[in-house]
């Protein structure tokens, strides 16, 4: 059943008990549904246990907190935006749909991005209004633990030792989708889980888990750093160690006395500590281990548990210009400084990768190469390398390559990395903050968008991407390498095979 502004509050029965949710247009909407137990006190740095419910019917009309984190007020590229408030008390998701009826709607979960240390499912951007309202599904996002208190490295009581406990929490949203959906007009056979960036990531490591595909049918994965390693679990508990250095605690029993924003103070201490120039650096890391993440992500969706997901994954043209445009440090760096820079990936050949990368951008500054070389080493190759074993094993991919260039800065950014996020959720209004949409054709801008937006519409609904307002958009394979372009105009093409 749809709903208007002058029907009934909605209330949807979940095993934890009956919520109320909102009414916003033709839409329901659910708003801080609890989805594990509050991660505090002793449950801090453990892995999500059960929410224990609750008596009566919760109100479920206000987004619950972020996971604390540290706040960056004026950024030249995603600017100033509300954010939530912050609490350790943060496992709570959201749900936008059509109607709490028994319509078995496709389900689309969003991971929202922040490198594992900021985001929140509150931020209107990331809101599942757009998706639900054109598509018809019902949508659901999140908000898990990040930086210190979802990923550092901890041994318990008994000398366990607990590793990715955000990675646990995504799981329980997961888990509590498949048990709950329904009751929102969703059905749990037919569940899209998508993100970007960290987001990304996310998606790929939860294809490692629910062997028999029961969690979700098929992945997004937009601007996923491949090539960015997990952590062993002797570089995390070694992350800790200088972690507790920092902020003067003797141990990780001592650190559990510490108040939250201590906790996320001295994680920007940490990212100083470890920052390596031109590269892309976290302060913490997912972690390779025999429980949680027992292969790199990629690992699961080609011969893992994810193998049989389908898969729609992508990368922004500059994605590194996100790190590297912006900025003295990186504006006036010297050809000497990124030649020292590629010769970490390159050798003896950094001289000789340099001008490749130079001539292949007429008037290129040294800070253009850093710019296509790290998009090169950490999305573009990985991604077309993921694409193409995948096609190897006869496994569904559609790739895609955003390379709509923003005028914002002069158009020192070209398609840099999160530039595709408004385009899918087609919802530039929640974007009203970023300056990086300043000076946009509107019209082709818009055109765009709707184009991305139904694809993304599509693939969710039927594992296909193609509609009839766009391309024909085959799925890659190692003959043709298809590769769809979103640009000033959206064609296929066929990028070389990464070396």
């Amino acid at each position: 059943m749809g709903f208007t502004q002058d029907r009934p509050v909605p209330v949807a029965n979940t095993r934890s008990g009956p919520i109320r949710g909102g009414v916003e247009g033709d839409l329901a909407v659910f708003k801080g549904v609890p989805y594990a137990a509050p991660p505090v006190g002793p449950l801090r740095w453990r892995p999500a246990q059960p929410h224990p419910g609750w008596s009566g019917t919760l109100d479920a009309t206000t987004y619950g907190p972020g996971s604390p984190q540290a706040v960056r007020e004026g950024d030249p590229i995603l600017g100033g935006h509300g954010f939530p408030p912050f609490d350790e008390d943060c496992l709570t998701l959201n749900v936008w749909t059509p109607g709490t009826d028994d319509a078995r709607r496709p389900v689309l979960v969003w991971i929202h991005g922040g490198a594992f240390i900021s985001g929140s499912g509150a931020m209107p951007n990331y809101s599942g209004e757009t998706f639900a309202r054109d598509g018809d599904l019902v949508v659901v996002n999140l908000n898990y633990r990040l930086g210190p208190l979802g990923l550092l490295s901890c041994a318990s009581d008994d000398g366990a030792e607990h590793h990715n406990v955000w990675l646990t929490d995504q799981l329980a949203a997961l888990r509590w989708v498949q048990d709950n959906i329904a009751a929102f007009g969703g059905d749990p056979d037919n569940v899209t889980v998508a993100g970007q960036s960290a987001g990304a990531l996310s998606t790929a490591a939860l294809a490692g888990h629910g062997g028999d595909g029961r969690l979700f049918r098929r992945a997004i994965l937009q601007s996923v750093p491949l090539a960015m390693p997990l952590a062993t679990p002797a570089e995390s508990l070694a992350r800790t160690a200088a972690y507790l250095e920092i902020v003067g605690a003797k141990d990780v029993d001592e650190l559990r006395t510490v108040p939250w924003p201590r906790l996320v103070e001295a994680t920007a201490e940490l990212l100083t500590a470890t920052m390596e120039w031109g590269r892309w650096t976290a302060p913490f890391m997912p972690v390779l281990d025999s429980g949680t993440a027992a292969r790199q992500p990629v690992e699961n969706l080609l011969d893992g548990p994810g193998a049989d997901i389908d898969v729609l994954i992508g990368w922004t043209r500059e994605e590194s210009a996100f790190t590297f445009a912006l900025g003295e440090m990186y504006a006036s760096s010297t050809e000497d400084q990124v030649l020292g820079r590629a010769r970490d990936s390159f050798g003896d050949g950094a001289a000789e990768a340099y001008a490749a990368y130079a001539a292949a951008r007429p008037g290129a500054r040294p800070v253009d190469v850093l710019v296509d070389l790290t998009t090169d080493e950490l999305f573009r190759k990985p991604t077309l390398a993921f694409a193409e074993a995948r096609a190897a094993r006869g496994r569904p991919v559609w790739a895609y390559e955003f390379g709509f260039p923003t005028p914002a800065h002069d158009g020192r950014l070209g398609a840099p990395h999160c530039l595709d996020l408004p385009f899918v959720f087609d919802n530039f209004d929640a974007w009203s903050h970023a300056p990086f949409l300043t000076g946009m054709d509107t019209r082709i801008r818009d055109g765009l968008a709707r184009t991305m937006h139904r694809a993304w519409i599509s693939f969710i609904r039927t594992g296909d991407p193609n509609h009839p307002a766009m391309p024909r958009w085959d799925r890659y394979d190692r003959q043709s390498r298809t590769t769809m372009s979103f640009d000033t105009v959206t064609t296929t093409v066929s990028p070389p095979t990464p070396r």
